[in-house]
């Protein structure tokens, strides 16, 4: 018996329930399954189909198993592809992040003579970049316009976002204040838009605005408006806010409730982000991450620790905040060592963790480790963008490295204040001031207009360089040619010029009349240049003044006494270290580090905690001898000593120091003519400086020592530096 053909009315209810079982099926499937499936539909005729082809494009174009290449064939296979299959292949490529691509499918569709629809414009602005929008922003809005489309709302919120993104948010305001009608997710874009621009405190007032039109926000709105808060440090702001979502009962909201903590981390009420974390029903990755910020920002790094090996799963974004923290902290031997960590856990690092990094390896002169970032950055792709770039160049800047620093800074195609800033530092620091001078006039011919940081870059240079004239032209500039007015810091520098130059008179008539009362580092420099040029009257008078406002600090008692030391007065050096002694001052311990085959060591005066301490204090006797056969006394003139306390005892001290550590750490971890490079926490005192010029013309390396003030390359017996302070 023949088969009976189904009626009309029962081939389209077998159609629709096939149509829905694809819809299903092929939602959730590998490619080569889509395939074996697509087999079957042409197979059973139901491939004819509009909706069922309309519904395989759409699935090959998802974000899931699809494939593109494959999609653009399934859309070739139609004879006449209306504008929503086109929208599909549109779509697909903007979720895939790639906009050019959703272009030339756009542009494919208009030579086809298919226009677009009020769906084309959003789905092919949506995932525009920044240079996307700046590259094809215009011209898109220019067939918007051509079309017909522009009165259409989620048109209008495309543009209005793009605009945002591009930062013509001039260009988006005027949009938005001619749309006719203005739905919440305009003002989304438009607050989103202004927090992309850092115009963080407009963004707060549209929020307000939006509230007095009667526009009911939506989560998204609150996030970007907590967002703005948290930037601009807004805390009253987001407290308002946060008791609105109270009465408005929209928490507890995973979403809202991580932008809260978020807020009051950066605002630093660390309180009440614990508060809302603490009560939060569910937590994910991002609530920990952020609690962990706020305590890491704060300076509240070991309890940011703590929380963070409390994580039950840790992604990019929480390893890069534990290792910023450490940086911010100062702490940066544990930098290095979470980012270990964070490679065992075989979490791949971006290039906001690299930043972090590179800041740790130029702190502590790690020159291999900072090599060794850049190597593996270039090796995964990590985008090196102009964060990475002004990284760079500190890292080597601050490893003496100055010629790689430069070689960076030419490489790069994007040049922002920091860039032109960290090179011209990098200059100054490294005695090249004549260099950093000419930089500086080339930034000047930019359109990059220097700040009170590249100034004092500048006014640095002048100083090592001896340039006083240029440096007096310099800081009357920052004002006349650049409306920024000096601080304290600035005129710091100035007194250093001077002083180096040997004109202390000027120095002191330059603090006399400081607008604002001058600060220890101010009175320090005066006291250090009177110091080298010897001016012992001058020198009290400054030691006065560093006393009144350090009172519990030895340095200016230290170079008095070394000064009178210098000048044959041995009875007020005597007076002054008694003084030292009965008021209790205890020196600030000295730290060097070092690095050797990408680990760093670190030593303090005495320390005989290192695993090689016996190698280690085996070539330090050895070197002394070495020294002293070679014409090498020690300066005791810096060193503490207790009452009744010997010459012998004082020099046993001070072949201890941990700059003289660091070094024959150096000297037995290396191989020969290789360069030993330390970073001291303070300034390197005589006896290490001298030490130093013996050491480097015995054993034939070149010693490179960063202390607090600047770099000291010792070479076959002399140092770069013209004066030591």
């Amino acid at each position: 018996m023949p088969f009976p053909f189904p009626s009309k009315k029962s081939r389209i209810s077998l159609f629709t329930s096939a149509f829905h079982f694809i819809k299903r099926l092929i939602s959730n499937m590998t490619m080569k399954e889509f395939k074996q499936t697509q087999s079957l539909i042409i197979r059973t005729g139901l491939g004819r189909s509009p909706l069922v082809k309309r519904r395989l494009l759409s699935c090959c174009c998802g974000r899931g198993f699809g494939d593109m290449s494959y999609a653009r064939l399934l859309l070739d296979l139609i004879p006449t592809p209306e504008t929503s299959l086109w929208n599909c292949l549109i779509r697909g490529h903007s979720v895939r992040g790639a906009p050019w691509a959703a272009v030339a499918v756009y542009v494919e569709m208009l030579a086809s003579g298919v226009g677009p629809n009020s769906h084309t414009f959003p789905f092919l602005l949506k995932g525009f970049t920044r240079d996307d929008a700046v590259a094809y922003g215009d011209e898109l809005h220019a067939h918007v316009l051509k079309f017909g489309l522009s009165s259409n709302a989620h048109v209008r919120s495309a543009l209005l976002r793009m605009y945002a993104v591009s930062g013509a948010v001039d260009t988006a305001r005027e949009l938005f204040e001619k749309s006719p009608e203005r739905d919440v997710v305009s003002w989304n874009a438009m607050i989103s838009g202004h927090n992309r621009s850092n115009m963080f405190e407009e963004s707060c007032r549209l929020f307000a605005a939006m509230a007095g039109e009667s526009v009911m926000p939506t989560a998204t709105t609150y996030v970007s408006v907590l967002s703005a808060c948290a930037k601009m440090r807004g805390l009253e702001c987001g407290r308002q806010i946060h008791r609105r979502l109270m009465n408005g009962n929209l928490l507890p909201d995973l979403r809202l409730q991580n932008a809260l903590i978020e807020m009051y981390g950066q605002c630093g009420d660390l309180d009440s982000a614990w508060r809302v974390f603490r009560d939060m029903q569910t937590r994910d990755v991002i609530s920990w991450t952020a609690v962990v910020v706020g305590f890491a920002k704060s300076g509240e790094v070991d309890r940011a620790r703590a929380l963070f090996d409390r994580m039950s799963e840790r992604d990019r974004v929480s390893w890069t905040a534990m290792i910023d923290g450490y940086v911010r902290a100062g702490r940066f031997k544990e930098a290095l060592h979470v980012f270990r960590e964070m490679q065992a856990a075989a979490v791949r690092p971006d290039e906001f963790t690299m930043v972090s990094l590179l800041t740790a390896c130029a702190q502590l002169g790690a020159l291999e480790m900072g090599e060794w970032t850049r190597a593996y950055m270039e090796r995964n792709g990590i985008k090196m963008d102009i964060a990475v770039g002004n990284a760079l160049i500190d890292m080597y800047s601050k490893c003496a490295q100055v010629d790689n620093a430069v070689d960076i800074f030419r490489r790069m195609h994007r040049k922002d204040k920091f860039t032109w800033t960290a090179m011209i530092s990098g200059l100054a620091v490294n005695g090249h001031g004549e260099d950093a001078i000419d930089l500086f006039s080339q930034m000047v011919g930019t359109s990059v207009r220097p700040d009170e940081v590249t100034y004092i870059g500048v006014l640095t240079a002048c100083a090592h360089a001896g340039l006083v004239d240029e440096g007096r032209r310099f800081f009357s500039s920052m004002i006349t040619a650049h409306g920024i007015m000096p601080n304290v810091t600035h005129y710091g520098c100035l007194v250093d010029l001077l002083g180096r130059a040997g004109r202390l008179e000027e120095a002191w008539e330059t603090i006399s009349n400081m607008p604002m009362r001058p600060n220890s580092a101010v009175w320090g420099a005066l006291l250090g240049a009177c110091r080298v040029h010897r001016n012992l009257e001058m020198a009290e008078l400054a030691a006065k003044h560093l006393v009144e406002l350090e009172p519990h600090d030895s340095a200016a008692y230290l170079l008095l006494c070394s000064m009178y030391a210098s000048c044959n007065k041995s009875e007020e050096a005597r007076k002054m270290r008694e003084m030292i002694r009965v008021k209790g001052m205890k020196k600030e311990p000295g730290c060097s580090v070092v690095e050797m085959d990408g680990e760093v060591h670190e030593f303090v005066a005495g320390d005989r905690s290192h695993p090689r301490t016996g190698e280690i204090y085996s070539k330090l006797e050895e070197m002394i001898e070495e020294l002293k056969r070679a014409g090498y006394v020690p300066d005791t003139t810096e060193i503490l000593r207790g009452a009744g306390e010997e010459e012998e005892a004082a020099s046993a001290a001070i072949y201890q120091h941990s700059e003289k550590l660091a070094v024959a750490f150096g000297l037995i971890s290396s191989g020969s003519g290789v360069t030993i490079r330390v970073v001291k926490n303070l300034r390197i005192c005589i006896d290490c400086h001298n030490a130093m010029k013996y050491v480097s013309k015995i054993y034939r390396r070149e010693i490179v020592v960063r202390d607090r003030r600047r770099f000291h390359h010792f070479r076959s017996g002399s140092c770069s530096c013209k004066d030591y302070w």
